[in-house]
């Protein structure tokens, strides 16, 4: 597979062309899109805007920004001014951006192509892009599969070879899962690292935005451009926010066996032994940790995100903008909009959050989950005095089959070992580990390194040192 540092390589030697890279990525969209439905929304004029990348070249060669000609798809939640923005949504089935998010302003400024806007689970909501409004996106890998979610959109079109580079979003692992699905490099960065501005939001102490890749150098570079303080975002932070971690060339390894007793597939934790065995032989350092406040990230998140998720969809009302269905009077446009804009797993998430944030059951259930997410944080703190990394498989299981997970207790499990990470708003990086066999296919399956806070460069580091060095 590409990758962005190889096309610029080739752009800057003349031997290939950014106008080259944007038609075959279109073409790639036109020959396999058909089936897999990674694409909402593909932008033709991408070519001229490739045209002009492919002149810069020849004027300038490597005197020229570090994403210039590379073209890359956005997840459908993050606003591209003029472009339709609808969150996979029948609410938003016909809103378009009225400004850029920041994050799209700056990889503009980098020179980086925008070919197209991508499937996702509804306003973020699923861990599979079965929940979109808009239809399911397979997986390339397997069709009969889920690619995850909610970024399966920005992880399909990176693994069906439509573009090196897909930006999704991450509130309790929708990048780093599609990822493990999917065989790629996805990036959770440091709780605002990056800024929100100009995306949906779904859970506004949860939520940001990272790269899916094919390498770990490109979701680095693609980080660093990203990232960054924005005034249009509070919580942004600096550069000098966390201590500057001292760099290494072995690193001790934490891992919580205990954490995954139960509910990994047994071919998946041999996979990650595997890897873990590569890790001691390479020379580094793993030890067993305790992080038992973990184990109770999932029922803690699924109180904090619906509370947030509630609060944060009651804007779209149906009289500002979006889907407005006609009522006898005020409240009845309020109820019909919203009952027929919504698909289920929204307004399952909206009805939790509203329960768990009303009168008599604040302190009982979101105030807990807060303090327990207090605790989660403190648990880390003292585990990283011990250890430079934490390791964990990126989900429990390969790909599934579409439909198969019905109940949605089921799918949320398969974010065990994710949520954890955004709670306490540490960074993480998934990139392959291995493979399984299901119906007589390998299966691509992810391994999770999480940092502490702040320890963005660190994962860097490791993950190209043990997979981008190692592929």
């Amino acid at each position: 597979m590409e990758t962005a540092l190889s096309l610029r390589a080739k752009f800057i030697s003349g031997d290939y062309t950014p106008t080259e890279a944007v038609k075959a990525a279109l073409d790639t969209i036109k020959e396999k899109d058909g089936e897999i439905h990674a694409f909402l929304d593909v932008y033709e004029e991408a070519i001229k805007e490739a045209e002009v990348a492919t002149e810069e070249y020849k004027a300038k060669g490597a005197d020229t920004p570090a994403l210039l000609g590379v073209p890359i798809a956005l997840k459908n939640n993050i606003l591209l001014k003029g472009k339709k923005a609808t969150g996979a949504s029948k609410i938003l089935e016909n809103y378009t951006a009225v400004f850029d998010a920041t994050i799209v302003k700056r990889l503009k400024a980098a020179g980086a192509i925008i070919v197209g806007a991508v499937n996702m689970d509804e306003f973020a909501m699923g861990g599979s892009t079965e929940n979109s409004a808009f239809g399911p996106t397979k997986n390339p890998v397997d069709t009969t599969r889920v690619p995850g979610g909610s970024s399966g959109g920005s992880a399909a079109a990176v693994a069906m070879g439509a573009v090196p580079i897909a930006i999704g979003t991450d509130t309790g692992g929708s990048i780093r899962q599609p990822a493990s699905y999917c065989g790629l490099v996805g990036y959770k960065p440091t709780y605002g690292a990056v800024s929100r501005y100009g995306l949906m939001a779904m859970g506004s102490s949860l939520d940001q935005a990272g790269p899916l890749t094919n390498s770990v150098a490109d979701a680095e570079l693609v980080h660093n451009i990203m990232a960054g303080l924005d005034e249009m975002d509070a919580t942004t932070i600096a550069d000098d926010t966390y201590p500057v971690l001292d760099s290494k060339t072995t690193y001790t390894f934490g891992v919580p066996r205990h954490f995954m007793s139960e509910g990994v597939d047994e071919d998946v934790l041999a996979v990650f032994e595997n890897h873990v065995e590569s890790l001691k032989a390479a020379g580094h350092k793993v030890v067993d940790i305790d992080l038992p406040l973990f184990e109770q990230g999932l029922a803690a998140y699924y109180i904090v995100m619906p509370a947030e998720v509630s609060s944060n969809l009651a804007r779209y009302d149906g009289i500002r903008y979006g889907h407005s269905a006609e009522g006898e009077n005020l409240l009845d446009v309020y109820e019909k909009s919203r009952a027929e804009g919504f698909g289920a797993e929204v307004k399952r998430r909206i009805l939790l959050g509203t329960h768990v944030l009303s009168s008599g059951y604040y302190d009982a259930y979101y105030g807990k989950a807060e303090l327990a997410r207090k605790k989660m944080r403190e648990e880390l703190n003292d585990v990283f005095e011990k250890v430079d990394i934490i390791l964990t498989p990126t989900a429990p299981t390969p790909a599934f089959k579409l439909g198969d997970k019905e109940d949605p207790l089921a799918m949320y499990k398969q974010d065990i070992f994710t949520v954890p990470v955004n709670l306490t708003g540490v960074p993480a990086i998934s990139f392959p580990m291995g493979t399984v066999e299901r119906d007589s296919k390998s299966l691509p399956v992810g391994v999770q390194y999480i940092g502490p806070h702040g320890g963005d460069a660190r994962l860097f580091v490791a993950g190209k040192t043990i997979y981008d060095e190692c592929k």
